[in-house]
C-alpha cells in the first residue's frame, strides 16, 4: 500500500529507525530523532544495494517517486542509478569550476600571491564583479566573440568607455589563464581591442604655474580638517608618489632617522620595492601623526576606525572643498613635480622618473640606478621641499640656486 501525505506527516519517531515502504523499491526512514529521509532500494548484479533521494518535506512524495522512477529507467538500462548520480554530481561540480566566475577568482587569487598590489587586486576585483552578472556562470570555454562583444559594448554604450576598455583587457588574462590550464582552446579578447569605442584621454587636473601653485599650498597650510586628511594633503606635494600609496603609508616602512620610506613590492604599481628619501619637512609631517595616530599600523588612520587607513577619495575630496575641483587631484601632485622639476634643468630626467617609480624599461639598468640615484634623488628632495616652502610663502623664483 502506498504512502500518503498526512501519514508521513503523521510518522512519529521510536526508538529505531522505521521504514515507510510507498512501493517499487521507495521507502522512508524514520530516525529516533525525527528527521525524515527517503530512501530507494534496488538490486544490480544480484548485489542489493540503496541509495539516498533527500529529506523530507524538501523532497516532496511526489518528487520522491519521480526520482525513484528515473532511477528504475537507469536500472533498465544496465546501469547503476546511484553511481549515474555521483557521475552527475561530478560533472556539475567540474562545469561549476570551469566557468567565467570561478576562474576569474582563481586567477586574482593566484596574482595576488604572487605579490600583486593591493590596490591592483582590489581593482580585478571591482571589474570581476562588473562582469560576473553577465558572464559569472557561463562555462569559459562558451564565451565567444559575440557574447563578450555585447557585453562589453553595453558597459560603454553607456558612457563608461575607459571601463569597457579595461574589461576587455581583464576578461583576456582571465580567458588566456584558462587556456594555459587547459580548461578553453580560444581567447576572443584580444581581437575586440578595435571593436570598442576608443576612449576620451583625461589627464588627471594639475597645477604646474608656479604662483598658482603657492596658493594652493597656502589653501593646504590653511586647511582646518581631519589630522589625518590634513596631514596626507600636506605630504603629498613633497613626496609625489601614488595617492595609494600615500595614504596607506605604515609606520613600519618608514625610517625617520635616516630619512627614508620603503614602499613594499606589494603597494607599487610596477610590483617592484620603491625607496623614497624624505626631506626634512616630509619627515616633520610625518612625525606630527604619531601622537595622533594612536597606535594605529596607518599613518594616516581612517577618521572611523583606527584599523583602516583614510579612504582613497579623502584627499580629492578635501581639494574639492578647498575650491579646486577640476583643478587639482591627489594624483595630479605627480605631474605637478615632473613638469617644475623637468622645467628647472637641474635634475637629470632619469632622476625625476626614478623619483616618480616609473618603470625602466632596462631591467640592469634599474638595479643599477636604484643604487647610484639615491644621493641625488634625496638632493632633489629637499630642494624641492624648499622650493614648496618658498612658494608657499610667496617667494615665486623659477630656479634654485645650485
Amino acid at each position: 500500500m502506498t504512502l500518503t501525505v498526512k501519514q508521513i506527516d503523521n510518522a512519529a519517531p521510536a526508538d529505531r529507525p522505521q521504514k515507510l515502504w510507498d512501493g517499487q523499491g521507495l521507502y522512508l526512514m524514520v530516525s529516533p530523532t525525527g528527521s525524515k529521509r527517503w530512501q530507494f532500494k534496488y538490486k544490480l548484479a544480484g548485489v542489493e544495494r540503496k541509495m539516498s533521494l533527500g529529506a523530507y518535506p524538501a523532497v516532496s512524495l511526489k518528487r520522491a517517486r519521480s526520482l525513484r522512477d528515473e532511477a528504475r529507467a537507469t536500472l533498465a538500462e544496465g546501469k547503476d542509478p546511484s553511481q549515474q548520480r555521483q557521475m552527475k554530481k561530478i560533472a556539475a561540480a567540474t562545469e561549476a569550476a570551469h566557468t567565467f566566475g570561478s576562474i576569474a577568482r582563481e586567477y586574482i587569487a593566484k596574482r595576488t600571491a604572487e605579490g600583486l598590489a593591493e590596490t591592483t587586486i582590489a581593482k580585478s576585483n571591482w571589474l570581476l564583479s562588473l562582469l560576473e552578472p553577465r558572464l559569472g556562470k557561463v562555462p569559459v570555454a562558451d564565451i565567444t566573440a559575440p557574447l563578450l562583444l555585447g557585453v562589453l559594448q553595453e558597459i560603454g554604450n553607456s558612457g563608461r568607455r575607459e571601463t569597457a576598455r579595461r574589461l576587455r583587457s581583464f576578461a583576456g588574462r582571465v580567458i588566456n589563464h584558462a587556456v594555459i590550464t587547459g580548461r578553453a582552446t580560444n581567447n576572443p579578447a584580444p581581437a575586440l581591442h578595435r571593436a570598442l569605442v576608443t576612449p576620451t584621454v583625461r589627464h588627471h587636473p594639475a597645477i604646474i604655474d608656479p604662483d598658482r601653485l603657492g596658493a594652493l599650498l597656502r589653501a593646504i597650510a590653511d586647511y582646518a580638517g581631519y589630522p589625518s586628511t590634513s596631514a596626507a594633503l600636506q605630504l603629498s606635494p613633497h613626496l609625489f608618489q601614488r595617492p595609494g600609496e600615500i595614504r596607506t603609508m605604515r609606520w613600519n616602512e618608514l625610517d625617520l632617522a635616516a630619512g627614508k620610506w620603503t614602499i613594499p613590492a606589494t603597494k607599487t604599481k610596477m610590483r617592484r620595492e620603491h625607496e623614497v628619501p624624505l626631506s626634512e619637512q616630509a619627515v616633520a609631517i610625518i612625525r606630527s601623526m604619531i601622537p595622533i595616530s594612536g597606535g594605529s599600523e596607518f599613518v594616516f588612520p581612517a577618521f572611523h576606525t583606527m584599523k583602516k587607513p583614510i579612504s582613497e577619495n579623502t584627499v580629492n575630496q578635501a581639494l574639492r572643498r578647498m575650491g579646486y575641483a577640476g583643478m587639482m587631484t591627489a594624483h595630479g601632485f605627480r605631474a605637478t613635480a615632473s613638469s617644475l622639476l623637468n622645467e628647472e634643468g637641474r635634475w637629470p630626467p632619469d632622476i625625476i622618473e626614478h623619483a616618480l617609480a616609473h618603470k625602466d624599461r632596462d631591467a640592469v639598468r634599474a638595479i643599477y640606478n636604484r643604487t647610484t640615484y639615491w644621493k641625488a634623488r634625496a638632493e632633489m628632495m629637499q630642494a624641492w621641499s624648499d622650493r614648496l616652502d618658498m612658494l608657499r610663502d610667496g617667494e615665486f623664483i623659477m630656479q634654485l640656486a645650485a
